[in-house]
């Protein structure tokens, strides 16, 4: 598709206006809700911001390449764009609302290049009306990003939230799995344990099972990739939480869990972690 004005006329009078007239399409940008809300401060940065979006597009519509959003200089706009963006989405403001009103913007360019090139030519407007289409389709695309940036962000934290490493007894740190394990999850449990053994010094990191549904040679295959970690980081790992279905399991599937020590449930484990720190424990009776 060839922009409007590409070969001449409409992109480049909407570049000269926006050149000419660039401090007054700022003034009037400054006084909308897209400036107006994240330049809460004062109108000054409002009016800054909004001038140097004006001349990057001043640049943008003077090579007139005004429906290109992989232009060069349309990928300058973005970062003029982002952090306006970005405060939007932090403010609660929905991607329907931060399109509107970058919509908004529009009004005002139109008015002020129809009256500079006297209002006839109609290959002008039309340039002005891509130019600031193109732009609400790149914050468009920057909020999508951002939104699933902010999606990837809040995932990562709650698998570390579901794989809290536990102090068990001195040196002695333990990792209850719940749920079902895949690749990220994996990752997250084997970052954050081996963290831990380096904080807290430990010997021995306990791997408990017990709340996994399902144990399968993709499972497993991850379970033996966390322990071989612990021991390059110098303590033993034990794998508790071994049921008496999941060891039928892992027989018939043929895993082969090596040396790797496994314990019926935490509580074995634990112990077997004490007798290897030469620790007596004593239970009561009453």
């Amino acid at each position: 598709m060839t922009s409007v004005g590409s070969d001449g006329s409409g992109a480049a009078t909407v570049a000269q206006v926006l050149e000419t007239r660039g401090e007054q399409v700022a003034q009037q940008w400054a006084d909308l809700p897209l400036f107006r809300n994240v330049y809460t401060t004062g109108r000054d940065a409002a009016v800054a911001a909004a001038h140097r979006l004006v001349r990057v597009l001043a640049e943008v519509a003077g090579h007139g390449r005004l429906d290109d959003t992989s232009a060069p200089d349309f990928e300058r706009v973005r970062p003029h764009l982002a952090q306006t963006v970005t405060a939007r989405n932090q403010s609660g403001a929905t991607l329907q609302q931060i399109t509107a009103e970058v919509t908004e913007l529009k009004h005002p360019l139109l008015e002020i290049v129809a009256r500079e090139s006297g209002g006839a030519d109609g290959a002008v407007a039309l340039a002005a009306v891509e130019l600031m289409g193109t732009l609400r389709v790149v914050v468009m695309e920057i909020a999508l990003s951002e939104g699933a940036e902010l999606i990837d962000r809040q995932r990562q934290q709650l698998l570390e939230l579901s794989t809290p490493v536990i102090k068990l007894w001195d040196r002695v740190v333990a990792v209850p799995l719940i749920g079902t394990l895949d690749s990220a999850r994996t990752q997250v449990v084997m970052e954050t344990l081996l963290q831990a053994i380096v904080d807290q010094n430990a010997d021995v990191a306990i791997l408990d099972i017990t709340g996994v549904p399902m144990v399968d040679t993709v499972v497993a295959q991850y379970l033996l990739k966390t322990a071989m970690a612990v021991r390059l980081m110098g303590a033993e790992c034990v794998i508790s939480g071994i049921r008496p279905q999941i060891a039928q399991t892992i027989v018939q599937l043929g895993i082969d869990l090596g040396d790797i020590t496994t314990r019926a449930t935490l509580a074995d484990a634990l112990g077997w972690a004490l007798e290897k720190a030469g620790v007596s424990v004593v239970v009561g009776q009453g």
